[in-house]
């Protein structure tokens, strides 16, 4: 009998995997699956698990909760060479990589997906001894998401990131020097923000990186230099529609690896979780995890 381990945060997308935390377990059970569970009680907690449950030979880890839960159970994984499956239960404020995978949002329905038995392998982007499924972004914006707190956005939900990002605008438009180099070519230059993605959604918008593909063995880079601010208002209407592309202040190619010097240390944000000051390099796993999807 399979062994899955299912890894959830209780205080996810207003409580809901706990409200359904008993239909859950009995899909899984009835599906044929052994299941036990773990609540995750302090930050990263759920690596730790993750990490425990491949040690231990579980066949499936279960994310349970939003972008940064399944970041951290990454993180367990990754660094095992035939590290377990993954399953994910999206329950969080925004679920990107969710939306990447066209995961449902009902979580019993998304249950079903694990309980199909249907995989695809994707990619995971490495900075360091860190990993990340989605996106790493370099720059003030990466502050956003890290410091929204954690009641307001069970409270209002997306909104929590946008009311964070208004606050901090004046300080994101304020540009910062980079050198890139990549295999394709070199960049030096001021911008404004940096994102590195390995899907077409980040932050809500679905289609940030129009040409992302989560096994493509890519990075989609995106560079925004200087803007002002109806320039920026311009940016998130074209963003919204994924024609943002053409518009003069983005620079958008594929890498599969990039090296990343600044001015100074800049925050950076890892699939929605704070990741350290940032400079060095990242790269690509190609087709390291085996995700259940629709």
């Amino acid at each position: 009998m399979p062994r899955a381990r299912l890894i959830y945060n209780p205080t996810a997308g207003r409580e809901l995997i706990k409200k359904q935390l008993p239909q859950i377990l009995d899909c899984l059970e009835q599906a044929g699956y052994e299941t036990s569970c773990r609540a995750t009680q302090y930050p990263w907690h759920a690596a730790e698990e993750a990490a425990l449950a491949a040690d231990r030979g579980y066949d499936i880890v279960i994310a349970a909760g939003g972008d940064g839960t399944i970041h951290e159970v990454v993180n367990g994984i990754a660094p095992y060479e035939n590290p377990p499956k993954l399953g994910i239960l999206p329950a969080g404020t925004t679920n990107d990589f969710a939306r990447a995978l066209k995961l449902p949002r009902d979580l019993y329905e998304a249950c079903q997906v694990i309980t199909s038995g249907k995989t695809m392998s994707v990619d995971l982007g490495r900075y360091g001894d860190r990993y990340f499924i989605n996106v790493a972004a370099v720059g003030k914006l990466a502050e956003v998401a890290h410091e929204a707190p954690s009641r307001l956005k069970t409270l209002i939900g997306s909104l929590a990131y946008y009311a964070k990002a208004i606050e901090k605008l004046s300080s994101f438009l304020k540009p910062f020097p980079v050198q890139i180099k990549t295999a394709q070519g070199e960049y030096e230059g001021e911008i404004s923000l940096l994102l590195l993605t390995n899907s077409v959604s980040v932050g809500g918008f679905e289609r940030i990186a129009p040409e992302a593909r989560i096994n493509d063995g890519f990075l989609d880079v995106l560079i925004i230099s200087k803007v002002n601010i109806p320039e920026l208002v311009q940016l998130a209407a074209q963003a919204y529609k994924g024609e943002h592309i053409s518009n003069s202040r983005v620079i958008y190619f594929q890498t599969d690896q990039i090296e990343l010097k600044t001015g100074k240390d800049l925050p950076l944000n890892l699939d929605g979780e704070w990741g350290g000051e940032i400079q060095g390099s990242f790269s690509v796993l190609p087709r390291h995890l085996e995700v259940f999807c629709p």
